[in-house]
C-alpha cells in the first residue's frame, strides 16, 4: 500500500513524496521511515540510514549486555558483603542454629532499582524503534537489522562460561552457572 496521491503520474523521485509501503519492498529514494522528516532523498542518505539502523541494533545488544552486567555487579557486591559478615567472629548472620548454611535475600536499593529500570526502559525503547523500522518491510533495512544484530552479538555478548567440575565430572543442578538463553527479542530468558 503506497501513500502517494492518487492523481500523481510523475515518478516519486520527481515529486519528492514519501513512499511508505506496507508490503515487501526495495524502495530507496523517497522512502520514509517512522516520520516524514526521515525522508530519503538520495542513495547516500539511504546508505547512511542503513548504517544507522545497523548501529542502532548494535546499541540494543549493548544495552542488553549492560543490563546483565549491572545485575551481575550488584550480585557480586552483595556476595562480597556477605563474605565480610561471615568473616566476623560470632556473627552468625548467614548460619542458622544447626550450623547449616542459611539464605540471604538481596533487595536492590531504590537507586539501584532505578538504574535497572532506566536500562530496561532504554532497551525496550530501542527494541520498539527497531521493530517499527522492520515494519516498513524494506528489504535493505531488514538486512541492516540482521547485520546489526550479528555484529552486536559478536561485539557485546562474547560467551564466557565458568563450568564447575569435581574430578572431571560436571556438577548437575547448578543453575547459577547455566547459560542465559534468550530469544531474538530478549524476552524469553
Amino acid at each position: 500500500m503506497s501513500h502517494h496521491s492518487a492523481g500523481s503520474t510523475a515518478p516519486s523521485t520527481m515529486s519528492g513524496e514519501c513512499r511508505i509501503e506496507m508490503l515487501w519492498n526495495w524502495n530507496v529514494v523517497d522512502a520514509c521511515f517512522l516520520s516524514s522528516s526521515w525522508h530519503i532523498r538520495n542513495n547516500a542518505m539511504f546508505a547512511a540510514s542503513c548504517i544507522g539502523v545497523a548501529l542502532l541494533v548494535v546499541c540494543l545488544e549493548f544495552l542488553r549486555r549492560l543490563g546483565k552486567e549491572h545485575d551481575a555487579y550488584l550480585q557480586r557486591q552483595f556476595q562480597r558483603h556477605l563474605r565480610l559478615l561471615q568473616a566476623q567472629p560470632a556473627s552468625g548472620t548467614c548460619r542458622d542454629i544447626a550450623g547449616q548454611p542459611g539464605y540471604a535475600t538481596y533487595r536492590a536499593s531504590p537507586l539501584q532499582q532505578f538504574c535497572r529500570a532506566l536500562i530496561h526502559g532504554a532497551t525496550l525503547g530501542v527494541a520498539y524503534i527497531i521493530m517499527l523500522l522492520a515494519m516498513h518491510y524494506n528489504g535493505y533495512v531488514i538486512i541492516s537489522i540482521i547485520l546489526g544484530a550479528t555484529l552486536g552479538k559478536f561485539l557485546c555478548d562474547w560467551m564466557v562460561v565458568k563450568i564447575p567440575y569435581n574430578g572431571g565430572a560436571v556438577e548437575k543442578n547448578d543453575r547459577s552457572n547455566s547459560l542465559d538463553v534468550a530469544g531474538p527479542t530478549g524476552c524469553c530468558a
